[in-house]
């Protein structure tokens, strides 16, 4: 189960890179079969796309625990919450950055100061303003100690935001931040209604944005309905008239949906590897698999036994055969781990931690437990994580670790890990495009996604360093970084999933972004 989020700018090379390069198996590259360039659904020249009352129907893995980005830590969120929340800027399919909110900016030569023209005309869903003033009450509410928002950490190097007026708005920094536009291509970016927050307190079931759509219903573990914007901002758009979110823990039942025509479209997490040849060998369907930007693996609580010692860590570590994972788990839609940074990013460094028993069998007897130990490995529902729980409880029995797996619904999951009551937990991260999102909230001290308890204040002044050198010398820090991770195991990294898509021929004008996010304006029916 991923915490897909959660949760910049690649260089140049990178956009290539992600075009050409493979995430899966001996994959050369994206895989798609169907209509459309590329499998992507792009409509053909001339086809007819049906206009008025379309009902697109997406499911999801989970129930999505919090639909305010201010509070949200889980992917299955985002999946929705892009459809309802507009940000200041956007990734295209290339991951560029392009303007969403904010129609233009300018950063200061010293790197301080971005200014940000805002887009005119642009209403909430409950009919209030968007304006500077709204930017700048989104950033002292992500920045307030009171919420204890996991954007705090993302955004701390923001010294102030002043109103220059109604469509103007500077963001003072507090030194030069290399990540800063990234981040506000993700939730930081992402715009909420002042006056829902004042009604509601929080949006958690109130989500209230100025995206294409407009929360109307949800059923608690059974879906969540949103309709069109009819003041959206972007002329004729939303092209759906409504967009329903199924809940469907089980793949298989979810592949099912699909096929019967129940279901439009599915994402990642409701896909199960071993169903892709069947979903390709269906005349109905299109598939399409592309690399993704996350990472898979298991946070190993070091604030208790029997993960406080770093031995006994470094011993999991060792048992486990990632390229045997990956081969018997996920075939072409994976592949191994060794770090948060995947292939086609400019900081992967191409190491890739080898089984090897006598080592693990030396890290135990340094720590202690010379015959093993046993933990629990708390997981999400469904086959996925069952199975990658499976074949780990497996590998690392052979050295006399004993895993006995907690199957928890996927709220609890993220509630357990965020509060530190698990001595394991298999999760992961959907991945960004800048690196900062991929490493420093998970392994910074009290960072807002640290589900560890790991502190060290050497890696915490390597992170802060990240944050504000470029080129050789930011690649120089990672590697320093990664060092330090390796050594004392907080994460154990496991494998980099691919992106998948699956959805019904008649859908037209989906786009298998290497985000993992699902933009639906675009999005209709034939």
């Amino acid at each position: 189960m991923f915490r897909w989020k959660r949760r910049g700018l690649w260089a140049a090379g990178l956009v290539l890179a992600l075009a050409l390069a493979g995430c899966g198996g001996g994959s050369a590259g994206p895989t798609s079969t169907g209509p459309g360039p590329g499998g992507q659904g792009a409509q053909a020249p001339g086809a007819p796309a049906a206009s008025g009352d379309v009902t697109l129907t997406v499911a999801l893995s989970a129930d999505p625990p919090k639909l305010d980005p201010h509070l949200s830590t889980a992917a299955v969120d985002r999946l929705v919450m892009n459809n309802i929340y507009d940000k200041l800027v956007d990734l295209d399919e290339n991951l560029k950055v392009v303007p969403e909110l904010a129609t233009e900016w300018q950063i200061s030569p010293d790197g301080t100061v971005y200014t940000f023209k805002l887009r005119q005309g642009v209403k909430f869903h409950d009919g209030t303003e968007f304006n500077a003033e709204v930017v700048k009450f989104n950033f002292d509410r992500m920045l307030d100690p009171a919420l204890n928002s996991p954007r705090r950490n993302e955004i701390s190097m923001v010294k102030e935001v002043r109103v220059v007026d109604p469509y103007t708005v500077e963001i003072h920094l507090k030194n030069p931040f290399t990540p800063f536009l990234g981040i506000l291509t993700d939730r930081a970016g992402m715009m909420v209604s002042p006056a829902a927050v004042q009604q509601y307190g929080d949006l958690l079931e109130h989500p209230v944005g100025t995206g294409p759509f407009k929360f109307a219903s949800r059923t608690k573990g059974d879906s969540i309905t949103l309709v069109r914007n009819e003041d959206y901002w972007q002329e004729g758009l939303p092209k759906a008239s409504k967009v329903v979110y199924k809940v469907i823990t089980d793949g298989n039942v979810a592949v099912a949906n699909l096929q019967s025509g129940t279901v439009d479209i599915l994402e990642t997490r409701t896909i199960p590897d071993k169903l892709l040849p069947q979903l390709r060998q269906n005349p109905n369907l299109t598939v399409s698999v592309t690399p993704g930007l996350g990472h898979m693996g298991i946070w190993l609580n070091v604030t208790q036994p029997p993960f406080d010692n770093k031995w006994l860590r470094k011993a999991v570590d060792a048992a486990i055969d990632r390229e045997t994972l990956v081969r018997v788990v996920f075939g072409e839609a994976a592949t191994p781990a060794g770090s948060p940074f995947p292939p086609a990013d400019p900081y992967h460094d191409g190491y890739l931690p080898k089984r090897d028993l006598s080592k693990a069998r030396e890290y135990l007897a340094r720590g202690g437990k010379p015959d093993g130990f046993s933990f629990t490995l708390s997981i999400g529902t469904g086959p996925e994580p069952e199975q990658v729980a499976t074949v780990i409880q497996s590998m690392l029995a052979e050295v006399g670790i004993q895993v006995n797996i907690q199957k928890l619904e996927f709220g609890k999951l993220l509630d357990d890990l965020d509060n530190l009551r698990h001595q394991a937990g298999l999760l992961g991260w959907s991945g960004r495009a800048e690196a900062d999102q991929n490493i420093y909230d998970f392994h910074y001290t009290n960072g807002g996604v640290n589900q560890s308890g790991y502190s060290n204040p050497e890696l915490d002044q390597l992170l802060d360093r990240s944050r504000v050198v470029t080129g050789e010398e930011r690649k120089e820090v990672f590697r320093q970084v990664m060092a330090i991770l390796r050594e004392d195991v907080p994460y154990v990294y496991l494998y980099y999933p691919a992106n998948k898509l699956a959805y019904r021929n008649n859908v037209v004008g989906l786009v298998n972004h290497p985000d993992g996010m699902i933009r639906l304006e675009n999005v209709t029916k034939r």
